[in-house]
């Protein structure tokens, strides 16, 4: 709750600066007719103490879970300090930054974002924000269609995101683009090489390449990019940006990299709140800038040789011929943005790192915790990252649903997207678990699938 210095005495004060008797006639411009009145049914207003405990309990009847649900958005640790920065009226109520001289530290964050975010991903270049990962990836695919000419057709591992799938469809089925979906292997978790093999060949625009896939797995990210290039296609990568902290960046997959990268930046500083905002995030070589859709800000010197910063390029239909534009505007996104710019200056490479490895070293302790149970096993056998699919002996939804009333928030049924693969969750330990919430975890787990063990043995 912010705190709010002014008394009735300032606010008379303030008034009478300006030769105003009270409040409402600020607003008097408003035609009586448009005025709803007085608000009937509404309570008094409450001191500082009254709301503080109105919060409180509000807040508690939500309860407290011990989170284990990843799949796409991530319980992490978030320093104070980011969020106490972010909501600072100086970017807090900041707009898209049309004129550059009155928008300086804006701009300057933005560069700093997009100089952070193709570090990480190890491409050329990066844009100011996209409004989430799903969308990301459909405006790369749109732009991978563009910068290829060709083709209109696009391979999609069904490895990826499902919520990602569903919405790369929406945008792009009604542009003649088509989206055909490969096969995973179902030992390992991720898809083959040799399931390529059908369009080898063939007119085929982009490869998607998640890194890591919707199951936690990682992929072979090395020969798909290869592949894709062999096939002059252009190689997508979707990431995870934590996970870039260890692992190899999209600009360096295969010889010659991934040509696009895109992903979900909700890891990066952004709490778990009810569903978003979140921010997608794309980077691409510098051939491809061009196709880029969004904004991009740049850094040069003025006259006197003072650093400045500008929109370099604004691929908007305010600004450019309409059939020419590649807008994707995501003015909101700019307040996620500042705070994952926040994070990332704040933690550093080094911490990412930190925070990366802990998280696979959580969910490698898990895993091996629950695989003791039994009846319980890992799904994939291929290497993971920090989220893993796990096989259960019984019903997932209602061994999730116990869990719940016990509040912990187990996983995710996945059977609704993948429903091959009969009793299966998908589940997360970030840095924020300890081990005692593992223990707890696996204890419960086991209490629950012993119950239901013994609730299934028929009398003789």
């Amino acid at each position: 709750m912010p705190f709010i210095p002014h008394t009735k005495e300032d606010v008379t004060a303030m008034l009478a600066s300006i030769g105003t008797k009270s409040i409402e006639e600020l607003f008097d411009e408003i035609p009586p007719t448009l005025k709803s009145g007085k608000l009937k049914g509404v309570l008094p207003g409450l001191n500082e103490m009254e709301i503080s405990r109105l919060m409180l309990e509000r807040a508690e009847a939500d309860g407290r879970y011990l989170n284990f649900i990843g799949a796409g958005a991530y319980e992490h640790h978030i320093p104070a300090a980011v969020w106490q920065i972010t909501t600072r009226g100086e970017f807090y109520s900041s707009y898209t930054p049309y004129q550059a001289e009155a928008s300086q530290g804006t701009l300057q964050l933005l560069y700093e974002y997009q100089t952070m975010v193709a570090s990480l991903t190890g491409m050329d270049v990066s844009n100011a924000s996209m409004y989430d990962g799903a969308s990301a990836l459909a405006e790369a695919i749109l732009m991978a269609v563009r910068s290829h000419k060709s083709s209109r057709r696009v391979l999609m591992p069904s490895t990826i995101h499902p919520v990602y799938r569903k919405v790369v469809n929406t945008i792009v089925k009604n542009q003649c683009i088509e989206i055909i979906e490969v096969p995973y292997c179902t030992e390992c978790g991720h898809i083959l090489v040799e399931s390529l093999a059908p369009f080898a060949g063939q007119d085929i625009a982009a490869l998607v390449i998640p890194q890591p896939n919707f199951f936690g797995v990682l992929e072979q990210v090395d020969t798909l990019t290869d592949w894709a290039h062999n096939n002059n296609a252009l190689a997508i990568g979707v990431v995870n940006p934590l996970a870039l902290a260890i692992l190899t960046p999209p600009g360096e997959w295969g010889t010659k990299g991934a040509d696009i990268a895109v992903g979900e930046g909700q890891p990066l500083g952004i709490p778990l709140s009810s569903g978003g905002p979140y921010f997608g995030f794309m980077s691409c070589k510098q051939e491809l800038v061009r196709q880029m859709p969004g904004r991009i800000i740049g850094r040069t010197t003025d006259l006197n040789g003072k650093t400045g910063f500008v929109l370099t390029l604004q691929a908007r239909e305010q600004h450019i011929r309409r059939s020419k534009a590649t807008s994707n505007i995501c003015t909101n996104q700019g307040l996620m943005v500042t705070a994952a710019t926040i994070y990332m200056a704040l933690v550093g490479p080094e911490g990412l790192r930190r925070i990366a490895e802990k998280s696979h070293a959580n969910t490698l302790a898990l895993v091996e915790q629950l695989e003791t149970l039994k009846g319980v096993k890992r799904t994939f056998s291929g290497p993971l990252f920090h989220e893993v699919a796990i096989t259960l002996p019984t019903p997932a939804d209602n061994v999730l649903q116990t869990l719940k009333a016990q509040r912990i928030l187990a996983g995710l049924d996945i059977k609704e997207y993948y429903p091959e693969l009969g009793h299966t969750i998908l589940l997360c330990a970030t840095e924020t678990k300890i081990p005692a919430d593992l223990i707890k975890f696996t204890e419960c787990l086991g209490q629950v699938l012993a119950k239901h063990d013994t609730s299934t043995i028929k009398p003789a």
